[in-house]
């Protein structure tokens, strides 16, 4: 059975929650992949860009804990609203035309949101010496989702230039590549 983009978006959000469960106390202010950003930069990255995908749609997430006193806290607050609204028919389904050619709102989501949380689950992961192995289905799914966004992908505050991976590297390496992360010694 294919999953569906509300499945999608819970399976990436949990595998996050529980990542940012294991982050040391310690470690929030460490370096990430993602130049310039701390770890806690990254989560707050991605607390931001769902409201900004949800404000797509005129629609306003309710204020919750700050990511600077409650990281796990502030990610559940935006991420239950974006599961709640991706669950009714009406709102997931609602058009969008944003983005060149219209499209349901659960698309965008799928397009913009579901990316961040493969791509950025890794990068917290990565710097803070937690696991940070991508599923093999994730990985396929993400490159071909990178791939869609063309030169949409390198703007300013998305991904940087791509990198070369090393011949004969996995896929995950490659997708870590293509957006332009070394993920190799």
């Amino acid at each position: 059975m294919t999953e569906t983009i509300a499945e999608r978006y819970h399976r990436l959000s949990e595998l996050l929650t529980r990542t940012i469960n294991d982050v040391d106390t310690h470690r929030w202010n460490d370096p990430s992949p993602c130049e310039g950003w701390s770890v806690l930069d990254v989560l707050r990255h991605l607390i931001e860009t769902q409201e900004l995908v949800a404000g797509f749609m005129g629609r306003e997430l309710s204020p919750g804990p700050s990511s600077g006193s409650d990281p796990v806290g502030a990610w559940l607050n935006v991420s239950d609203q974006i599961q709640a609204q991706l669950e009714n028919p009406a709102t997931a389904g609602e058009e969008f035309t944003g983005m060149g050619e219209p499209m349901a709102w659960e698309q965008v989501v799928d397009k913009l949101l579901n990316f961040d949380l493969v791509i950025h689950r890794w990068d917290i992961a990565h710097a803070v010496d937690l696991p940070a192995e991508i599923e093999p289905a994730d990985v396929e799914w993400a490159m071909a989702a990178a791939q869609s966004l063309g030169e949409d992908l390198r703007g300013e505050g998305v991904c940087g230039p791509a990198i070369e991976a090393p011949l004969g590297a996995d896929d995950q390496t490659q997708l870590l590549a293509f957006v332009g992360r070394k993920s190799w010694a």
